[in-house]
């Protein structure tokens, strides 16, 4: 034996060198070659990877199908293996690409082949996708960008599986200074305590409000619960003498006023 291998091994490779032409360059068969070359047909993953990283970047987001930019995340999280299977599963179960990025863990992990890298990524994008919606709404005039706002609530809200009551804090200029999420709740109740709102509205010295929850049966039609909380929220707040500008419920497609509804005197 000589380098681990048996002298009859070695017998044969010197006999292969010898039946090669002087001058030939022999390299390894690259992706796809072994096929054409007469062996097994390549797996149909192979190099896809990079395939559809360089389309992302020759021609954005815009051409590529939902599952084909979830795969370029997935990428992130698993190696190697094809993950378009589970890029259709994810789809399949929470219905968009924002289905499955407001996904709870408990329900993602419930998803074949998800795992908490997965998890992470989808976490880290959602993150994204409202600190780029919310920077166009603070420190700004709420009035005066209000479809910018509205387009805020729906990413960070729309696709929740659970009631989450948040207030946008105006200055006296119905400039935004806070964005603060004020409680959350279960799939049809979330808990809101008036004198909690005009506690925080007082410590930073808001002088209107605008409130804002989701209803995760995707019908943003208000309740008589909504509207009995909204006027003891706009009775707390008319003793600081603070406004509430709107309530507005964000649903799955689409979203109400209380203003808008003449629900809001």
């Amino acid at each position: 034996m000589r380098n681990g291998f048996s002298e009859a091994a070695l017998r044969g490779l010197e006999e292969l060198e010898r039946r090669i032409p002087s001058g030939v360059v022999t390299k390894p068969l690259e992706a796809g070659e072994f096929a054409s070359a007469g062996g097994a047909p390549t797996p149909h993953y192979i190099g896809h990877r990079q395939r559809l990283r360089t389309r992302f970047l020759a021609g954005g987001h815009a051409p590529m199908p939902e599952y084909e930019l979830l795969e370029l995340l997935l990428f992130n999280a698993i190696e190697r293996i094809d993950v378009k299977p589970l890029a259709k599963r994810l789809l399949s179960t929470f219905g968009d690409l924002n289905g499955v990025v407001a996904a709870s863990k408990h329900r993602l992990l419930q998803v074949r082949g998800t795992t908490e890298k997965v998890y992470l990524q989808l976490k880290l994008a959602e993150s994204f996708a409202q600190r780029m919606a919310q920077a166009k709404v603070l420190q700004r005039c709420a009035l005066s960008c209000w479809d910018d706002l509205i387009e805020y609530c729906r990413t960070a809200m729309a696709h929740r599986d659970t009631e989450q009551f948040r207030i946008l804090y105006l200055d006296t200029k119905n400039v935004v200074i806070a964005d603060e999420e004020q409680a959350r709740g279960t799939v049809n109740h979330v808990p809101v305590y008036p004198r909690e709102v005009v506690k925080r509205a007082l410590e930073l010295n808001a002088s209107a409000l605008i409130l804002v929850h989701n209803h995760p049966s995707g019908d943003p039609s208000p309740s008589q619960a909504d509207v009995s909380m909204t006027d003891a929220i706009v009775r707390a707040c008319e003793a600081i003498d603070a406004r509430v500008h709107d309530h507005v419920i964000i649903g799955k497609n689409s979203e109400s006023s209380f203003r808008s509804l003449g629900l809001l005197t």
